[in-house]
């Protein structure tokens, strides 16, 4: 009974999912403000939600309220959370340059408001951090991923340029660990995007998991490495209540004989 109950919902999802879709695609030629889009795009984000028959949840950890713009960041071992982020947080994301140029996606994102990045290239990653910092000063919060990309259902090691950008602006960093299970049928091994939504589809109860925990503050940090190590070890600790051990580490031995 609850698989055909998902299976209703995801049916009723792809019903509104599809003219949605083809709404903002058209307004996205239109010179509508920004704002009255992203209005319309979060609710669009939240039907992919439906359609994919995942259960989001947002697993609120901060005992302090967000501050009023901050830098989102996640750790990010799938495709999901182009959608999962904004359909819970008010913000602006940053995604790979390719993004840009996928089928209707493309275009409805940067109609959003999704900055973008080609991740090999110096120059872009330059601009991209401006462009997050302009952001930042028109009082828009920013998402991204310290990883620098889709890496695995583990934490890999963070890079240092979202705590350079906290640093320069004193902009807090509010951090989200995603758990998600099956963790393999969420896992993007670079499969074609429409082949991994369909393996998310008929994944048995998937669930999305995001953990909010409160906000870093620049000000106690001297250094980007320092802030970067920091942040890294409450990832990895989270990493630890979460998927538990990392298989591929050996246990640390006591000194026991």
């Amino acid at each position: 009974m609850a698989g055909l109950s998902r299976i209703l919902r995801m049916l009723a999802g792809w019903a509104l999912l599809i003219p949605y879709t083809l709404l903002l695609y058209l307004l996205s030629f239109l010179p509508m403000p920004r704002p009255l889009y992203r209005a319309l795009f979060r609710p669009w984000c939240r039907t992919w939600v439906h359609a994919l028959g995942v259960r989001l949840q947002l697993r609120a950890h901060n005992r302090r309220p967000l501050p009023g713009t901050f830098l989102l960041i996640a750790n990010h071992p799938s495709a999901f959370e182009d959608v999962g982020i904004p359909a819970l947080f008010d913000v602006d994301n940053l995604a790979k340059h390719e993004v840009r140029h996928w089928f209707l996606v493309g275009r409805i994102s940067a109609a959003a408001g999704t900055l973008y990045v080609r991740r090999d290239s110096k120059a872009s990653r330059q601009q991209a951090a401006q462009q997050i910092a302009q952001a930042l000063g028109r009082g828009r919060s920013v998402a991204l991923y310290p990883e620098g990309g889709v890496k695995g259902m583990r934490v890999h090691p963070f890079r240092h340029g979202v705590f350079r950008i906290s640093l320069q602006t004193g902009i807090p960093i509010v951090p989200i660990f995603i758990h998600y299970e099956p963790q393999q049928d969420f896992f993007w091994h670079r499969q074609p995007l429409p082949l991994k939504l369909w393996q998310i589809m008929r994944a048995h109860a998937p669930s999305a998991d995001y953990h909010l925990f409160d906000a870093f503050d620049p000000n106690q940090f001297d250094s980007v490495e320092s802030y970067c190590e920091t942040v890294q070890k409450h990832y990895l600790a989270w990493q630890a209540s979460y998927l538990g051990p990392d298989p591929d580490v050996p246990e640390q031995s006591d000194g026991a004989l």
